[in-house]
């Protein structure tokens, strides 16, 4: 008895050798022709061409932080792309992109520190020259916000001999100004971290992710803080009450808040504490610190007030001017900063300066706008 193949076999041949002696098409029924072609296309058809969602992809480094654009694309599986950077004699910035970007998903990771002007300027141009090249898309990674202090008007600087205290200003809101350079430079998309003022994003007609540290924050205390669970969370200024309860909430803690009080103009501020920090572990939490006075001056505030230990944790440490040597004299256990900014140099001239790695949340929030995905898992989420 004869297999099926070898049946259909026969009875592909026998009509073959009727259609040559007949000169007449013969009726195949419709179990043999599907089986034909079932069999046809096993046998020659290739596998389709799948179109990706979206180009490929290129990130590219600027020169204030290249070490996190390199944790970045490692995270990624990807070479960062090549991209030439130098001055003129006359100090204007000329950037080379070294490679084709036409029809690509470009990100250029740049972070408002250093040489703020220069590297502002570099990014503009960065983001120009891969605009103008025909990238299909250009996202700019901006770790740390330049300008983003300057996001109001203020009530004004108060002249040598004042007759009323200036309550309009003639200050600019510098945030809105880098706000339109980027977008008339061409860039699509921004992805920064903690912005001084969420309002910045308002500023901008491009979509802009901001992206939060307090999930990496919560990690590093449970992990670093035996204590942690008789800790309260404290705020050096009214602005970051916000901040403060959110940390507190996911820890089941509570929280307490310093108040600056100044009398007048230029006079140093006094400080109130509202809350119960006594025989506590105080954690300070702040999303930048430039100079480190007010950081300081809340820490010797809290050991007054009778609290056992003080450690401060920031997004963007910038620590400029006489920071180092205050966080120094200061009492802290650890200052704990986010690598936003490149902190090799403060390390290693300020022992007490710990480093939390956020690049995995940049790669994960990279990954996930080229792909389509959500980004708001970043928000409470830290990508293992």
């Amino acid at each position: 008895m004869g297999s099926v193949d070898e049946t259909n076999s026969f009875q592909c041949c026998h009509t073959s050798e009727t259609l040559q002696t007949n000169g007449v098409m013969p009726v195949v029924s419709d179990p043999i022709r599907a089986k034909s072609l079932l069999r046809a296309n096993l046998v020659s058809a290739k596998p389709p061409i799948l179109q990706s969602r979206m180009p490929n992809i290129k990130v590219f480094s600027g020169t204030s932080h290249p070490d996190l654009a390199q944790r970045i694309v490692d995270r990624l599986g990807i070479d960062l792309g090549k991209v030439v950077t130098k001055k003129f004699s006359n100090l204007e910035t000329c950037v080379e992109i070294g490679e084709s970007v036409r029809g690509e998903d470009v990100y250029i990771v740049q972070s408002g520190s250093g040489e703020v002007n220069d590297n502002l300027m570099e990014l503009l141009i960065m983001i120009n020259a891969c605009k103008i090249a025909s990238a299909s898309r250009v996202t700019a990674v901006i770790p740390c916000f330049p300008y983003a202090r300057q996001d109001k008007k203020d009530k004004g600087s108060f002249s040598v001999k004042p007759k009323k205290s200036l309550r309009t200003s003639r200050a600019p809101i510098s945030a809105k100004l880098v706000a339109n350079m980027l977008s008339v430079a061409g860039a699509d998309h921004i992805i920064t971290m903690d912005l001084h003022a969420s309002q910045i994003q308002g500023f901008f007609d491009i979509p802009v992710d901001n992206l939060y540290a307090e999930p990496a924050v919560l990690k590093w205390i449970k992990e670093n803080i035996s204590e942690w669970k008789n800790s309260i969370i404290v705020s050096p200024d009214a602005g970051g009450a916000k901040r403060v309860t959110s940390i507190a909430d996911r820890l089941n803690v509570e929280f307490a808040l310093i108040h600056k009080e100044r009398k007048k103009a230029n006079e140093v501020a006094s400080m109130v504490l509202v809350g119960d920090v006594k025989d506590r572990v105080a954690i300070l939490v702040d999303d930048m610190a430039d100079t480190c006075g007010t950081i300081c001056h809340a820490a010797e505030k809290l050991m007054e007030a009778g609290s056992t230990k003080v450690y401060a944790i920031l997004t963007h440490g910038i620590f400029s001017g006489p920071a180092i040597s205050r966080i120094n004299n200061a009492c802290f256990e650890a200052v704990v900063v986010t690598n936003t900014i490149p902190q090799d140099t403060h390390m290693k001239e300020c022992p007490k300066i710990q480093c939390i790695d956020v690049s995995m949340m940049f790669a994960e929030a990279v990954r996930r706008t080229h792909n389509g995905e959500s980004v708001s898992y970043l928000f409470s989420n830290v990508p293992y």
